[in-house]
């Protein structure tokens, strides 16, 4: 059953290309930026910021003054007064930030909700902890980006060690995480036909980049930056990055920065808003889980799971699966458990090759679904994605005609 009274207006969402580490977009701040293409794509699209009473930042590095989180960004797009708040599921943002905003829709507490996930791999916060207590007063410190994808703060582990074990526990070789990845590689080229028209859906191409002030343009992109062509000897090539193990460079993901958002609002608001008023997009359902230490691949299987449980609906019932996929080992580990062919989910593209911001990583891959959703005439499409912590996130989005609603 969809969550009451929420939608999505069809087309009300939009992403920057992603930007490899250290690339284009490393100089400028997370926060600012979200604000600045916010207030030019809601321009393109005739909508007034005075409309949200609601918004929500996901964001999972913190950036200067990002105390302040979401009132900020919110007020310098031209929503002055709307209130709004921060959150961070670390990679699961993108979701947890939608069944934010969807609850207060729902809950009556807000009409029409910005969401905004944004986050800035690349020059991440160098953080020191004073400890007076401690031995000479010498506090911690941490990088936060590099240090924590290297040490859980439970078991001490690297998010890499995750991949090994589930790869262990289901038996995964690595000539079948190639397989995958090289798969993943070919489906994202169908994005990038007829001039991109896929990722033009969504994304506003050339972007223009700006520089630090936001005042001048320092460069475009045309395109996601730090793909890299895959091909299945180049993969065979690569070393594992443990001795012995499965999981190489080559299947697995890497940092990137970027931002992606979405309006989420009521069914009247969301036909006068909507792109294409004939289309409706609702959400039919949340789920959550997490799984044994060190094995984080594993979490979206249970999340999927209650997922399409609270939406009343199977795999049998579905048109199109999005996966946030930081190792090929989440997808074969994935269709193992369920039944699904690996090799028809994540068409269009996935995070294992755009990218991986985090907070907005889940954001762009929803809205592709939406997006493929649309193209095959509507149904039901499922996304999951892990997180650190061994957690993960689900949700079914379900693209139908309104006049058939």
């Amino acid at each position: 059953m969809p969550i009451q009274n929420v939608e999505i207006p069809y087309g009300t969402y939009w992403s920057t290309p992603f930007a490899k580490w250290q690339g284009s977009l490393q100089h400028l701040h997370a926060m600012k930026l979200a604000a600045w293409v916010a207030k030019q794509e809601l321009a393109r699209r005739d909508i007034d910021p005075v409309i949200f009473d609601s918004g929500v930042l996901g964001m999972t590095n913190a950036q200067y003054q990002s105390f302040y989180g979401a009132p900020w960004p919110l007020y310098e797009l031209g929503a002055a007064t709307t209130p709004g708040h921060q959150l961070s599921q670390i990679c699961a943002t993108g979701v947890r930030g939608l069944f934010s905003g969807a609850s207060e829709v729902a809950l009556g507490l807000a009409d029409t909700s910005l969401l905004m996930t944004a986050d800035r791999c690349s020059n991440g916060a160098h953080i020191y902890y004073p400890a007076p207590g401690g031995p000479g007063g010498y506090g911690r410190s941490e990088d936060q980006v590099t240090y924590n994808m290297q040490h859980d703060a439970i078991g001490g582990h690297s998010m890499i060690q995750t991949g090994e074990n589930v790869a262990g526990k289901f038996g995964i070789t690595r000539e079948e995480l190639d397989a995958v990845a090289l798969r993943r590689y070919e489906q994202y080229q169908q994005a990038l036909k007829d001039e991109q028209a896929f990722q033009k859906r969504y994304m506003t191409l050339p972007f223009s980049v700006p520089n630090a002030s936001f005042h001048k343009e320092a460069g475009t992109m045309t395109g996601d930056e730090g793909v890299f062509p895959t091909t299945a000897d180049g993969l065979a090539g690569l070393k594992p990055v443990y001795d012995g193990g499965v999981v190489t460079f080559g299947n697995m993901t890497h940092p990137a920065d970027g931002n992606a958002a979405m309006i989420v609002t009521t069914p009247d608001k969301a036909r006068a808003l909507s792109r294409d008023p004939s289309i409706r997009i609702t959400l039919s359902g949340f789920g959550q889980a997490r799984t044994e230490l060190a094995h984080m691949p594993e979490a979206p299987i249970e999340a999927a799971a209650r997922a399409l449980s609270a939406s009343g609906i199977g795999y049998r019932d579905l048109k199109a699966i999005k996966t946030h996929n930081p190792f090929a080992v989440n997808d074969v580990a994935f269709a193992r458990a369920t039944g699904v062919d690996v090799m028809t989910m994540n068409n269009y593209g996935c995070s294992m090759i755009w990218g991986h911001p985090q907070g907005p990583t889940g954001m762009r891959a929803i809205i592709e679904l939406i997006e493929e959703l649309v193209l095959l005439g509507g149904g039901h499409g499922l996304f999951t994605g892990c997180a650190g912590g061994d957690q993960a996130m689900a949700v079914v989005v379900s693209v139908d005609d309104r006049a058939n609603a």
